[in-house]
């Protein structure tokens, strides 16, 4: 018997979700955010998963809001509905339309890192393990019971390969979940009230290094913010992102002071870093081995 199944969500990381559910599953409709224009020029920038819907030929809605939708999802009867980082709250009165409710692929093991920066922040913190839950949408933000979860090891990894492995380990196991879901079988189990925290969205103040902090610590912020929005420190009023960076054996002196302008070694609340990967703005990323051919650090920064 089929099913009305709808999928939303909208970045890269809900493509492997999407791609596997529609080798199993006809989706009656798939939902994005509407495209954005460019920052530079005035070309209109789909979503992946609208690319990837109008590549397959699946039927695309893109609304401003989802409840502009409303009526045409209230026809379509759906039995089940699945959201990966779609990237809008969606409101009670569209979560009662679907029969078995909508369950989500989120980026952390819940009930830690509820909200819009899991991963970022679960690197940030300096965390070895994290994961994915798949959960049902209930109206407080990713408190939803829990009907399954996955753990991966996450220790030194940037947040692009984080993301990766998080969203190829999604796909793997949301098909199953869907049958179980379908068929009934499903067992959901509520969300520890201990443990509760808030992935904050990343925001510029995220992004700047402060060199009063400890070395590990910026480490982690770059490697969170890897390959975007990046991390970046301020050197002669320009703005200078760095991708790659690792513990340095020299002796740390006076936060910010560059110890090693050959090596790109600066100093830190408690120890130092050595930087190996780095941008001016508007050229491309270099090995440091690169950079300092054309760029000299000289002073505090």
């Amino acid at each position: 018997m089929s099913s009305n199944i709808i999928f939303m969500g909208t970045p890269d990381f809900a493509i492997p979700a999407l791609k596997e559910i529609n080798k199993y599953f006809k989706l009656s409709c798939v939902i994005s955010q509407s495209a954005k224009k460019a920052k530079r020029g005035h070309n209109i920038l789909k979503s992946p998963v609208q690319n990837f819907a109008e590549q397959n030929k699946l039927i695309i809605k893109t609304p401003t809001r989802i409840e502009d939708e409303y009526n045409y999802l209230k026809e379509l009867n759906i039995d089940l509905a699945i959201v990966v980082a779609y990237g809008q709250i969606i409101p009670s009165k569209i979560l009662k339309l679907s029969k078995n409710g909508f369950i989500n692929i989120h980026a952390s093991l819940l009930p830690k890192w509820r909200g819009a920066a899991p991963i970022q922040r679960s690197i940030m913190s300096g965390e070895n393990i994290t994961g994915i839950t798949i959960m049902k949408i209930e109206k407080e933000l990713d408190s939803g019971p829990i009907l399954l979860s996955k753990s991966i090891k996450s220790g030194n990894l940037t947040f692009g390969q984080l993301e990766k492995s998080l969203s190829e380990l999604g796909s793997k196991v949301i098909v199953d979940c869907i049958n179980k879901v379908l068929s009934g079988t499903a067992e959901y189990t509520p969300q520890n009230k201990i443990g509760v925290s808030y992935a904050k969205k990343i925001t510029k103040l995220d992004e700047k290094i402060d060199w009063n902090e400890n070395a590990e610590n910026i480490i982690f912020k770059i490697n969170a913010l890897n390959p975007k929005p990046g991390a970046y420190f301020d050197y002669k009023n320009e703005k200078i992102k760095v991708y790659s960076a690792k513990i340095s054996d020299l002796t740390s002196r006076k936060p910010g002071m560059i110890i090693d302008s050959k090596k790109i070694i600066i100093s830190c609340k408690d120890r130092s870093i050595e930087i190996l990967e780095l941008q001016r703005s508007g050229k491309k990323i270099q090995l440091k081995e690169n950079f300092i051919l054309g760029f000299k650090f000289d002073e505090q920064i």
